[in-house]
């Protein structure tokens, strides 16, 4: 079931979708990208794969509606990854608090310049995040705070999407936790061939369930 939802970040509220399945073993909070939503059927349908999975699901918006109308004109805010980070990290306080996600373990899925905020957030929330994967991303854009991520990381770029692929590559080699880059063959930037977005769907599905599951954290600490 979903519900809309209201989150406090800082001084302003942003809107989000929380879906919680029955028996959730972790939540996964979407960091949408330039000029997206949190009704972009592409992340809906990454959360859809992931709620059967039994992970609950955030998408959110990171900024609010007259900040995306002044994004709409200028395209700056949506590079603004400081602030992206910061609603972020707002919004991960708030699960951690939340009645229907309190004791999950969070993983973050970015895409676009939102897996750059994710990343940022991931080193400053270390305790608390648990995964992060980034589709079509820009982790370059994270700069120094891709050595502070302690999260596994798991960056998957379209085979045909040449410009991105070169720019997660460089900043594959700067993250120093666990971390692994798979690269969609025949994909573009928004996977929207034939079964690519599936293809992102499961491969983020099953990085999640490695990580974020209370037995994956058993066996972790064991």
């Amino acid at each position: 079931m979903e519900t809309v939802v209201r989150v406090p970040a800082g001084g302003v509220t942003l809107e989000g979708n929380l879906a919680r399945p029955e028996d959730a073993r972790g939540v996964v909070l979407f960091a949408h990208g330039s000029g997206s939503s949190r009704l972009s059927p592409r992340n809906r349908h990454v959360a859809r794969v992931l709620n059967e999975a039994a992970l609950a699901t955030l998408l959110v918006d990171l900024l609010t509606p007259d900040e995306e109308a002044i994004d709409a004109r200028t395209a700056h805010l949506r590079f603004d990854i400081s602030l992206l980070a910061q609603r972020l990290v707002a919004a991960t306080d708030w699960l951690a608090d939340h009645p229907d996600t309190r004791g999950l373990r969070v993983g973050y899925f970015g895409a676009s310049t939102g897996a750059a905020a994710a990343l940022v957030a991931a080193a400053v929330r270390a305790a608390a995040v648990g995964a992060v994967v980034s589709r079509g991303g820009r982790p370059d854009l994270a700069g120094r705070a891709l050595a502070l991520v302690r999260a596994p990381t798991l960056l998957i770029v379209g085979g045909r999407d040449a410009q991105v692929l070169e720019l997660n590559r460089e900043a594959f080699a700067q993250l120093t936790c666990e971390k692994r880059l798979e690269i969609v063959p025949g994909a573009t930037h928004l996977f929207e061939e034939p079964g690519a977005l599936d293809r992102v769907a499961f491969l983020a599905r099953d990085w999640f369930e490695r990580h974020l599951t209370p037995a994956a954290a058993r066996a972790r600490a064991g």
